[in-house]
């Protein structure tokens, strides 16, 4: 399947969206904690989703009996994810920190084998070696410097691994509910977590001291990572192949590094441009399709 122009600018635009969010996120981190971050945040973007799906007429209701079913499915890839993946934001760099999180389609082929009790090919060998390449040579890295936090690492491996299980969870569990309102559900079941649990563990944020730009990051994280991404992701994950998705992905921890220069001010090192390509190696070894060998009298 050869993508259109249209299809290809959305791609597009969804992978700028979601690589830029990482040092968007961190630049918001310097005036609001992480959990408070993620409550108003997830908060605006659920609340902005349920009214577009409900403006476009997807049933949102959530049947008594699918409470339950939804809110399993929200543990893993709303809760465990957003949760570890901002408490890794605030130890490491931003572009370190995104690719260690996409880290995620390798857990997520690993834990399937293990599942499903399947052999391991040689592709997927490259794809675990490569990734565990990558999280090496970070992770020594933070290790080396006086500052570094190693438990960032950490945290975001955790949330890597969560995020796999609910990918999982997702594919193996049935639901009457269409995609949309399964995701806008789960996001305010976890928007219902931030909310309990920021207040016990963190201050307070102060509002009123949000600088303009500290506006503007919160803005981004609702209307377009939570948002309008998301909407056009829906579409996107409908009609487009497998391999154009496995592209978008792995270019996310690529323009997360590149933007931070610009919006954190952080410099990449020579590690993590290393670790960059080959979580992208590892993520196309795992993810992309193997092409059939044809015959060509057939």
């Amino acid at each position: 399947m050869t993508l259109s122009r249209r299809d290809a600018g959305l791609l597009l635009a969804v992978t700028l969206m979601w690589g830029v969010n990482w040092p968007m996120m961190k630049f918001a981190l310097r005036e609001v904690t992480p959990l408070w971050f993620r409550a108003l945040t997830m908060g605006g973007g659920a609340i902005g989703l349920g009214l577009f799906f409900l403006w476009r007429g997807v049933p949102m209701r959530l049947p008594r009996a699918e409470v339950m079913r939804v809110f399993w499915l929200a543990l893993p890839n709303i809760i465990g994810w957003h949760c570890f993946s901002i408490l890794g934001l605030k130890e490491l760099a931003s572009g370190r920190a995104a690719i260690l999180g996409f880290t995620m389609p390798v857990w997520t082929v690993l834990i399937g084998l293990l599942l499903t009790h399947e052999r391991m090919t040689p592709r997927l060998w490259i794809s675990v070696v490569a990734a565990a390449a990558a999280v090496a040579l970070l992770s020594a890295q933070e290790l080396a410097l006086l500052a570094g936090r190693p438990l960032g690492v950490l945290w975001m491996q955790l949330g890597a691994i969560s995020w796999a299980l609910g990918t999982l969870l997702m594919r193996r569990t049935a639901t009457t509910l269409p995609n949309e309102a399964v995701t806008v559900w789960m996001m305010l079941m976890g928007t219902a977590f931030f909310w309990v649990v920021a207040p016990l563990a963190e201050p307070l944020p102060r509002p009123g001291a949000f600088t303009t730009a500290m506006w503007g990051a919160l803005a981004y994280g609702v209307v377009l990572n939570y948002g309008y991404a998301q909407v056009l992701w829906f579409g996107m994950a409908r009609r487009l192949p497998p391999s154009a998705i496995a592209f978008s992905i792995m270019a996310v921890p690529l323009v997360g590094t590149l933007s931070a220069t610009l919006i954190t001010g952080e410099t990449p090192r020579v590690a993590d441009w290393l670790a960059a390509l080959a979580i992208m190696m590892a993520i196309a070894s795992a993810l992309l399709p193997v092409r059939a060998a044809q015959n060509p009298r057939s």
